[in-house]
């Protein structure tokens, strides 16, 4: 398979995970002018992939069938996606309830897909650096696609449109050539989630790589709170914030596109850590009241580095994992970054009363400081999976 096949797989798959999270909140102000709805959906949406991580990996490393397990879940994603266009027409239990079933199996392509990008791409940088390209391509174009629907149509179509992705996505796995791994038949799942779980934890290449990538999106999720703190204290407008924002997410989307072009050839271990690194130094010079101007510049540079980190971290994660309980590092270690953004925008909001300089400072610091914890990966280490 080539590479634009595997990214007419993936990228339609987040594209309607990015945008879907962005178009739940809209829908229900538009049908129901119920914010607090809209939060709900948020989270029922997203709260679902992280408890489903360890099943949907040991899943995968134990099916004989990764596309059809895949394309099945594409499919319930765009179906439980598309009952949501029915808020306000239908009891809203309903609506929930297709929403969680969504949010639990995107855990299949946010993460379980990576761990086959190697099976449809065979040069492992290549894989990773277009699987990382995916990624951007989904968490920019999706917001994208619900900004225009929304404004042009309405937010119904919004998640129509992300409904639709995800059917596409699904369909596109016939393409595919994914094949099972080890066999694990006489082991219970229980089993193979605790195997998963004790390689993520006692071996060390994994655990450094989990905790720094963890780690890292505490600073990314707080991004979001800080950017408009800053904006407001500066401009008076929470817009500019947005603005801000959406230079990172540029960033890092012409980081990937760089790197898809021409993969870096850096040590996987020491291209996650200087890309952290680089993108925390970077957001601490971003906070000096040099102008609005100034930060957006810098928080938009600071994201160039986000696609290098993100490719070595993929890599990382199949060399140092074993065939057995490769989906389940996969899946867990995204959920745990999931779980971490989110952990970052409360802290944000929490201490908010700091100032925008200071929480763009306490951003860039976390990205240093999960650089830092790659010193802790050991040296000289050969991969489990050359």
């Amino acid at each position: 398979m080539s590479a634009a096949g595997y990214l007419s797989v993936s990228t339609p798959l987040r594209l309607s995970v990015g945008g879907t999270t962005v178009a739940l909140p809209i829908l229900a102000v538009e049908a129901l002018n119920d914010v607090a709805v809209g939060g709900l959906l948020a989270a029922a949406c997203l709260a679902p992939s992280i408890l489903a991580a360890p099943f949907v990996g040991a899943l995968l490393d134990r099916t004989t069938r990764p596309r059809g397990v895949i394309a099945l879940a594409g499919l319930v994603t765009a179906l439980g996606t598309l009952l949501a266009t029915f808020l306000g027409e239908i009891p809203i239990l309903v609506v929930v309830i297709g929403v969680i079933a969504a949010g639990a199996t995107t855990p299949f392509f946010m993460g379980g897909l990576s761990s086959f990008a190697t099976e449809e791409i065979t040069n492992e940088r290549r894989a990773y650096a277009l699987d990382a390209l995916s990624y951007n391509l989904g968490s920019v174009a999706g917001p994208a696609v619900v900004a225009a629907a929304s404004a042009f149509g309405s937010a119904r179509v919004a998640v129509v449109a992300m409904a639709v992705a995800a059917a596409l996505g699904s369909a596109g796995t016939a393409l595919t050539s994914l094949r099972p791994r080890a066999s694990t038949g006489s082991v219970s799942i229980w089993s193979s989630i605790r195997a998963g779980l004790r390689h993520i934890v006692r071996w060390r290449p994994i655990a450094v790589v989990t905790a720094a990538g963890t780690l890292s999106q505490v600073g990314g999720g707080a991004l979001a709170v800080a950017a408009v703190v800053f904006a407001v204290e500066r401009a008076g407008t929470a817009d500019q914030g947005a603005i801000i924002v959406t230079a990172f997410a540029i960033g890092g989307l012409v980081g990937a596109l760089a790197i898809a072009v021409r993969p870096i050839r850096m040590r996987p271990e020491w291209a996650m850590g200087t890309g952290f690194a680089a993108t925390g130094v970077l957001s601490m010079i971003a906070a000096v009241d040099l102008g609005l101007w100034w930060t957006t510049l810098l928080i938009g540079v600071s994201g160039l580095f986000t696609a290098s980190s993100s490719a070595a971290l993929l890599l990382l994660r199949k060399q140092q994992s074993s065939p057995d309980v490769r989906s389940q590092v996969f899946t867990v270690g995204a959920g745990l970054r999931a779980t971490a953004a989110a952990v970052g925008a409360a802290i944000a909001g929490v201490v908010a009363g700091v100032g925008g300089a200071w929480l763009i400072v306490g951003v860039g610091a976390v990205w240093v400081a999960s650089g830092a914890l790659m010193l802790a990966y050991p040296r000289g280490i050969r991969p489990l999976d050359p």
